[in-house]
């Protein structure tokens, strides 16, 4: 990934935010016909000994060839919050009009190993935090055992889990660093009364409080 020193975000804790915000990962791996992408939900663990920069873990449908690739090569890519940027946002464009529009986005790439977990109740454990997490903040959470067991039982059957110990990651924060603090400051304020800009907003804001 081309990646400008300003836009390079190295903190840990950062990145997994926003895999933990947006788990809605694209796998990329070398298939037999070139590049395939799986998009799946993943969950973000700490670090281990063998996995420097944490460890991703999900499960795929038995059917899906995926899970067979044990051990090779793959990168999994999370998209934070991004939006357009119109160049009226920009003080440069009242004075000379030399201003283009551009895209700010936030992306982290993992990269490591795959692993394939073909054990019921690694799977059971691990839709089980998955389920609790995404239903936390309902009325009334939706748990795996409302479900029938014999139902359960023979949906584990088909699914097998895979976990990633994450060799090297990767944070881009393209969100405008390189304009005047007046500039940051009107983008934030800008992007804040859209629908699709406001997410990124609260990123920048975060990024640099003074915004």
């Amino acid at each position: 990934m081309y990646m400008p020193r300003a836009n390079e975000e190295t903190r840990l804790d950062i990145m997994h935010a926003l895999v933990a915000d947006h788990p809605l990962g694209a796998l990329v791996r070398m298939g037999d016909d070139g590049l395939v992408a799986d998009h799946i939900p993943f969950e973000i663990a700490a670090p281990t000994p063998d996995a420097p920069f944490g460890v991703l873990r999900a499960h795929v449908a038995r059917g899906n060839p995926l899970w067979r690739n044990d051990g090779a090569q793959v990168m999994v890519l999370f998209q934070g919050p991004a939006s357009y940027i119109t160049p009226e946002l920009y003080e440069e464009k009242a004075r000379s009009g030399k201003v283009v529009p551009t895209w700010n986005y936030a992306v982290v790439h993992a990269h490591g190993k795959l692993r394939a977990i073909d054990d019921r109740e690694w799977v059971l454990d691990f839709v089980r935090r998955l389920t609790n997490r995404h239903e936390a903040g309902r009325a009334t959470p939706w748990q795996v055992s409302d479900a029938p067991q014999e139902y359960t039982d023979a949906l584990l059957k088909a699914i097998v889990g895979i976990e990633i110990p994450i060799q090297r990651l990767e944070g881009k924060w393209k969100i405008s660093q390189n304009r005047s603090a007046e500039d940051y400051a009107r983008m934030a304020a800008g992007l804040a009364y859209t629908g699709s800009g406001a997410p990124l907003a609260q990123l920048m804001r975060e990024w640099h409080p003074a915004a």
